[in-house]
């Protein structure tokens, strides 16, 4: 490598990307065009980033895989950063065996933290967690050490576990120090934020008040009756019931739980449950036969009974039933969640991470849009949504991730 290329190399290494541009503007030679589009990555061009990195793998020859596979890598962590979670992101695996192949520890490391990252992003967790054990932390670069470690903690806060997430953000800081590089220090300091702001609003006959993550860490390793609205699940715990796929019933629970210990009223039920305004027979018949349907979902967790004005929840092993909501609630919290973390989505991204239909997740866009809470970019395959600065957003417990990671 030449003197001009090492240089260029080692000013990206150090977060400078025009210092790089100054020695490598005007060449056209295939590690030239790769470190010009690292640099336009830093940039913020990521159209012209990807389209010189392709230049680049294009150019090398075939004896020179070991290229080939880094600007494979970088296009990855290009297409991970514009939320493409498609697409180049699958070429990882091919790319991060070949670098190991070719003795690249440094970068095929790299890859494999890009893999964890994606797999985080659409709340695969235990895979995630598996490909950061085989990661090789000792050959990272300080600036992929500090998103290793971020990805550590964003496990540990998806699972409700404040102490390791905490530790995790403290090596990412550390790492990130190391480095000098300001911007991966803002970005841990978000991160710190996002462990230290209100998880979720606590609902119970005492009070409503905000908890932050430790807080909910010990009330759902408690023995009490946790009505998770965030999840849409019930909890006593380690016994969890999803109910995520079953609106109906989450929303009965929900209902009995929030007026526990007193009974709540059918009308109260029949509103909250079929949004309806004026209640007929049917609609009490309906009534009966999904709270027969909830009896059977809550299992060994509790009991529901009718009174003379409605139904009571009758927890089984507990004298404490609570309700965990977001902080601010509205329709579609989980996209607002995923949009707020200052990137800028595609739609069939947020699909992937959400597991739920593009056309869902299509309709949530526009109704967010019109409520002037998300906004888009660019037109077709290349429009990118994001969070219009919502406050109350996002909660860690709003985010991908197994209904028993708690």
């Amino acid at each position: 490598m030449d003197s001009l290329i090492t240089a260029a190399a080692r000013a990206l290494a150090a977060g400078d990307p025009l210092s790089a541009l100054k020695r490598v503007a005007l060449r056209d030679d295939p590690p030239a065009l790769a470190l010009r589009g690292i640099a336009m990555a830093q940039l913020g061009d990521l159209a012209r980033a990807k389209e010189l990195l392709r230049r680049a793998a294009r150019a090398f020859g075939p004896n020179e895989a070991t290229a080939r596979a880094r600007c494979v890598v970088a296009e990855a962590e290009i297409a991970l950063v514009s939320r493409d979670l498609g697409g180049p992101l699958r070429s990882l695996g091919a790319a991060r065996l070949a670098l190991e192949a070719h003795g690249d520890r440094a970068n095929a490391a790299h890859a494999g933290y890009l893999e964890a990252r994606r797999l985080l992003l659409i709340g695969r967790l235990d895979e995630c967690e598996r490909m950061l054990g085989a990661v090789d932390v000792a050959s990272l670069p300080e600036a992929s050490r500090t998103g290793f470690w971020l990805v550590a903690a964003g496990i540990a806060l998806r699972r409700i576990q404040a102490e390791p997430a905490r530790a995790a953000l403290g090596r990412a800081m550390r790492a990130a120090r190391a480095t000098g590089i300001a911007s991966l220090t803002a970005e841990v300091d978000r991160a710190r934020g996002a462990l230290d702001a209100p998880a979720v609003r606590l609902i119970a006959r005492e009070a409503t008040r905000l908890l932050g993550l430790a807080e909910v860490e010990v009330l759902i390793r408690s023995d009490a009756l946790v009505v998770d609205a965030c999840r849409n699940t019930v909890r006593a715990g380690a016994v969890v019931i999803p109910l995520a796929r079953r609106p109906v019933l989450f929303a009965l629970a929900r209902a009995l739980a929030e007026a526990w210990p007193e009974d709540a009223p059918r009308e109260t039920l029949l509103a909250r449950a079929f949004r309806a305004r004026e209640a007929d027979d049917s609609h009490r018949a309906r009534l009966r036969v999904e709270i027969g349907r909830l009896r059977r979902a809550f299992g060994p967790l509790a009991g529901v009974s009718a009174t003379r004005r409605g139904f009571l929840l009758r927890p089984h092993r507990t004298r404490t039933v609570a309700v965990l909501a977001p902080p601010a609630e509205g329709d579609h919290a989980e996209v607002l969640a995923l949009l707020a973390d200052g990137e800028a989505w595609s739609s069939s991204a947020l699909a992937l991470a959400l597991d739920v239909s593009p056309r869902s997740v299509q309709r949530a866009l526009e109704a967010l849009a019109e409520a002037g809470k998300a906004e888009c970019s660019g037109r077709g395959r290349a429009r990118r949504w994001m969070a219009s600065g919502v406050p109350g957003f996002p909660t860690s417990l709003l985010l991908p991730a197994p209904l028993a990671g708690g």
